[in-house]
């Protein structure tokens, strides 16, 4: 995504306190560009294996490898989408009227959200109900969907739930517009300290998300028709936007994500981090299964344990992530870099994609990883296909 914003900028990391000097700054970062892209990628995978998968998988053919991905990928990319889309939040309230503000937040998301669990989802779930019920209409199946339920929204439930965000960012800016100042100014200390930044984030998002999952446990969802949101994190998500949106309201070149500060120099240690509370995660989930019994209840020692590790390993990931990128964010990525601007439209349209492909393997005589492989290629080859076709209708720009 180019970016050209106006960002309030001091005139050095030394005086925060002219944080309200207005500049116009040209800026491209295209490490949240990148990232953002293989983010996308990674829900493709996650979809293209979760039926392959040792625990859960509904494919007769499995592979522990997949849990390995599921797991990473479950504790983390989400909470790290919405930090990534609250980055731009606060500039653009700072320059553009409410009604306007929210008018493009409802084309961006609201829509493709409406359009979606009308059309797109129950399409996908079709396939799986055909395993089900093999002699089912698919009217049949969407009547019965929207009218009597279950009305699941697959992915898409991040666009409502984002939409969400928005509005009560567009409320807490008229009402509190210095509300994200002190967060903000963490964030320029942040250039140097990372490590500041860090502690915050894991403050903040272990007390949204631990008491959460001690009440509700990790499983439990909150649904109303097709708005649907995990118990669990109903509070982390909306963190992590909040916390994006602080670190993005001014000065974001000179902040935790500035290109040439700390965190790119310290990606190695997060990365480190990342994967020994990776590793302490697999641990408690092996007491879970062989000590405990894989109870449908667990205790509530058990569950502070797993808050704890699971909010150290999505902080500590998202910070090697984004200081992985930081560093090569002068370096050529074509692949990332061409996918990007097909980024959105690709998760939009690939569940279906990937699960009818699913269906079709499904009494094939492949193994899980030969399966996995031509479901993943062939959804991120057709999601993009697909995107390109709706790219080129009228008006469809302005969504995608």
């Amino acid at each position: 995504m180019d970016i050209a914003l106006l960002f309030r900028a001091p005139r050095s990391h030394a005086e925060p306190e002219n944080n309200r000097a207005i500049r116009q700054v040209t800026v491209h970062n295209a490490a949240i560009d990148r990232v953002r892209a293989l983010l996308m990628l990674l829900v493709l995978l996650h979809h293209a294996v979760i039926p392959y998968t040792y625990f859960g998988g509904t494919d007769a053919e499995k592979w522990i490898g997949f849990d390995t991905i599921v797991l990473a990928n479950d504790s983390f990319f989400m909470a790290m989408f919405f930090f990534l889309s609250g980055l731009f939040v606060w500039p653009g309230l700072a320059h553009k009227a409410a009604p306007e503000f929210l008018s493009q937040r409802l084309v961006r998301l609201g829509l493709p959200f409406v359009i979606a669990v009308f059309t797109i989802i129950p399409l996908a779930y079709y396939a799986l109900e055909l395993r089900r019920t093999p002699d089912i209409s698919f009217v049949e199946f969407w009547l019965k969907t929207i009218t009597v339920g279950p009305w699941p929204s697959g992915p898409v439930w991040f666009l409502w739930v984002l939409l969400a965000c928005d509005v009560v960012a567009c409320a807490l800016s008229r009402v509190a517009p210095r509300l994200l100042d002190p967060v903000n100014l963490l964030s320029v200390r942040s250039y140097d300290r990372p490590h500041e930044f860090f502690a915050i984030l894991l403050v903040v998002t272990g007390a949204a998300y631990t008491p959460l999952r001690v009440y509700f446990g990790a499983g439990h969802w909150f649904e109303f028709g097709p708005l649907s949101v995990q118990a669990s994190r109903v509070l982390l998500y909306p963190s992590y936007f909040f916390l994006g949106a602080a670190v993005g309201a001014a000065n974001l070149d000179r902040g935790l994500l500035g290109t040439n500060g700390q965190l790119q120099r310290s990606r190695l240690s997060w990365a480190l981090a990342a994967i020994v509370t990776y590793c302490l995660l697999w641990v408690l989930i092996y007491v879970k299964r062989e000590h405990l019994g894989n109870p449908a209840w667990l205790p509530a020692w058990y569950e502070v344990s797993y808050g704890f590790l699971f909010v150290v390993f999505s902080a500590a990931i998202m910070f090697a992530l984004l200081g992985h990128f930081l560093r090569l964010n002068r370096s050529a990525l074509p692949l990332l870099d061409s996918i990007r601007p097909y980024a959105y439209g690709m998760f939009l349209v690939h569940y279906p994609i990937v699960l009818w492909i699913q269906y079709g393997l499904f009494d094939v005589d492949l193994d899980a990883i030969a399966k996995a492989l031509i479901t993943f290629v062939l959804t991120v080859l057709l999601s993009l296909a697909t995107t390109t076709v709706l790219r080129a209708l009228p008006g469809a720009q302005r969504v995608l």
